[in-house]
């Protein structure tokens, strides 16, 4: 039986005559950028997310980016983030010729653990990123204490995390910005890249705006220099169409999540996610952690079923990052990570025969050994 790690085809057949409409209804007015269901959908997500104000964009990545932009994030400047996440939101940081300073993560959520936090902070450091990874929300109110001691911004990097909760409060809308990606792997993913810059703050939302349009306001009139970063007006559409399911498919990712959950549990040689009683995950993915990981994977590949290393080499240790200076050690628990976890099949389309067929071969795995 064949197990994709992600079936999109499956989740297209259900909706697809209602993503065909609606890019029909895009095509036949042909308002391709900044069309009205880009502002429709900034204002579905920003109630979603709780906040005011959402800014489309062409990423996640340029989400990250721009909302370093807002800031006024510049060289010399240093941000304190997690080495346990996708390039992205290191990426950002570098490219506007600032620092990344990387801490360690918690062990047990993956995700950045305060604890290293004030102890990485320089004259130098301007904003702390953290990552909501996997779908969970970092420890948030550590974080922000921090940042409120040291009078510090920060930007959540929610790209995996759109609807999750820490202690009731929805990712991206606890910090000064929080930012989303709308990649097709995610649980609101569209046709293609796309992302948003949520806020509070009306001011900053502006700043964003004009950003995202090489910060022109009015038209041809530069008082800022901006990128080229819209959200596309069909990607919009097709967003507004899965976002009336996104609840329904975070549920059903959590059902996933509660079955691997009560198949693994008591099982000495894997760790299943740990997610806290104050937070709501999305499961954006499901991800455990066995010692002899790259033996599971094989055997998941033998028996058709996808899996995926998120994330093989922690940033600190990535080639273009030497110039920061850390070394292999400097960061055991996300080294650490790095080499024992793997994701499983999480999909909300993942059918009760697949979802047994997954946990069976993993369960074959661990007691066979």
């Amino acid at each position: 039986m064949k197990v994709p790690l992600l079936d999109l085809v499956a989740q297209y057949e259900l909706i697809q005559s209602e993503i065909l409409a609606e890019v029909a209804s895009v095509f036949k007015r042909q308002q391709f950028v900044l069309g009205p269901e880009v502002s429709q959908l900034e204002e579905q997500v920003a109630r979603i997310c709780e906040v005011s104000h959402g800014v489309g964009v062409a990423s996640g990545s340029d989400a990250l980016l721009l909302a370093l932009m807002a800031l006024n994030i510049g060289p010399g400047d240093e941000i304190v983030t997690s080495s346990y996440t996708f390039f992205a939101t290191a990426g950002s940081i570098a490219r506007l010729h600032a620092k990344p300073v990387f801490v360690d993560i918690d062990p047990n959520t993956y995700n950045l653990d305060p604890n290293w936090v004030e102890k990485a902070i320089t004259k130098r450091t301007k904003a702390i990123l953290p990552v909501h990874l996997f779908g969970q929300c970092a420890e948030m109110d550590a974080i922000l204490q921090i940042a409120r001691k040291h009078e510090l911004a920060v930007i959540e990097d929610a790209a995996q995390a759109i609807g999750a909760t820490y202690k009731g409060k929805k990712a991206g809308s606890m910090g000064i910005l929080g930012c989303l990606s709308f990649f097709p792997s995610k649980n609101l993913g569209g046709a293609g890249d796309g992302g948003m810059v949520l806020t509070r703050d009306p001011d900053l939302a502006e700043k964003i705006r004009i950003l995202r349009v090489h910060g022109s306001k009015p038209k041809y009139v530069h008082k800022t220099i901006g990128i080229n970063s819209r959200l596309d007006t069909l990607q919009a559409a097709v967003l507004q169409v899965k976002l009336r399911y996104l609840s329904e498919w975070s549920e059903k990712r959590r059902q996933n999540a509660a079955y691997y959950d009560q198949r693994f549990n008591g099982l000495s040689k894997i760790s299943c996610p740990s997610i806290p009683s104050h937070n709501v995950s999305i499961f954006n993915q499901y991800v455990i952690r066995v010692p002899e990981r790259d033996r599971l994977i094989e055997q998941l590949r033998k028996n058709e079923i996808g899996s995926e290393i998120y994330y093989p080499i922690p940033l600190h240790l990535q080639e273009c990052f030497q110039y920061l200076g850390y070394k292999k050690g400097d960061l055991p628990e996300a080294e650490r990570a790095a080499n024992e976890t793997v994701a499983l099949p999480i999909y909300p389309e993942l059918t009760l025969p697949q979802r047994d067929h997954v946990a069976a071969t993993v369960l074959s795995f661990l007691v066979g050994k």
